[in-house]
């Protein structure tokens, strides 16, 4: 099995109860790190991943990310808790359809509610993370982006592919900035992955049409995904800050 040494590291997840985050969440405190497990809705499966990895003394922190208030709370308690972040991992998101038949009231409803979740809340972290790693004199983000924001998404998904093109646009800017100041960043891009998040699409049109557009012969999975952040978080990627790892079967070559 694959080992990287992360019981040094102090690192904290967000949307870590279930799909991308949840394995990457696990994979970490297999490799000895402290994590903040950050849920939403899910205290069940975040208390139970906590669980199983007591020596590493991780917690789980719950926030509502579309409200401002909340996402400095979770920051604070992260830091009450644990004294120091080495890494900050962005990874929840929401991917919400909003057809252009909808009325534009409701149209753009969603589109602020995908804006609040998968950017504002982003930068907010990204500005407290900024602040607590220069006093640390240094520390790594990681944001998980998405191929939507170098091929396109379709007409449903607009705020979702419009607030993934503004993280990847931001840990660029953070990585060009800060890396004198000993701070890292870099992107995740998936494609389509297998996760909760995905079953409503295979449900409603079928896994074959996913196989179809990609190059090889099995969906993407979450444990295709971890071992690269494992990675970035040991701080064995340094000089590729500011790279976009692509992780999608193919489906997107850029």
């Amino acid at each position: 099995m694959l080992h990287i040494d992360l019981k040094d590291k102090t690192i904290m997840i967000t949307g870590a109860s279930d799909g991308i985050g949840k394995s990457v969440a696990e994979f970490l405190m297999k490799m000895g790190a402290r994590v903040a497990v950050h849920y939403n809705s899910n205290k069940i499966s975040a208390e139970a991943l906590v669980s199983k990895y007591p020596d590493t003394d991780s917690q789980s922190f719950k926030a509502d990310l579309s409200k401002e208030s909340q996402v400095y709370k979770l920051f604070d308690d992260v830091i009450n808790s644990f004294g120091k972040l080495d890494v900050i991992i962005l990874n929840a998101a929401v991917f919400l359809e909003h057809t252009i038949a909808q009325s534009t009231d409701d149209w753009f409803a969603v589109w602020k509610n995908t804006i609040d979740v998968n950017l504002n809340a982003v930068g907010l972290l990204t500005k407290l993370g900024i602040d607590h790693f220069l006093k640390n004199k240094e520390g790594r983000f990681i944001y998980i982006g998405s191929r939507a924001v170098f091929r396109g998404e379709t007409e449903e998904y607009l705020a979702y592919a419009a607030s993934k093109g503004g993280v990847v646009s931001l840990a660029r800017s953070i990585a060009r900035s800060f890396g004198k100041q000993n701070i890292k960043s870099f992107i995740v891009s998936p494609g389509f992955t297998r996760t909760q998040m995905a079953e409503r699409f295979i449900k409603n049109h079928g896994e074959q049409k996913i196989l179809d557009e990609i190059a090889l012969n099995t969906l993407t999975t979450p444990n295709d995904i971890t071992p690269v952040i494992a990675l970035m978080c040991g701080g064995l990627m340094d000089h590729a800050t500011g790279a976009t790892i692509d992780i999608n079967a193919a489906s997107h070559i850029r």
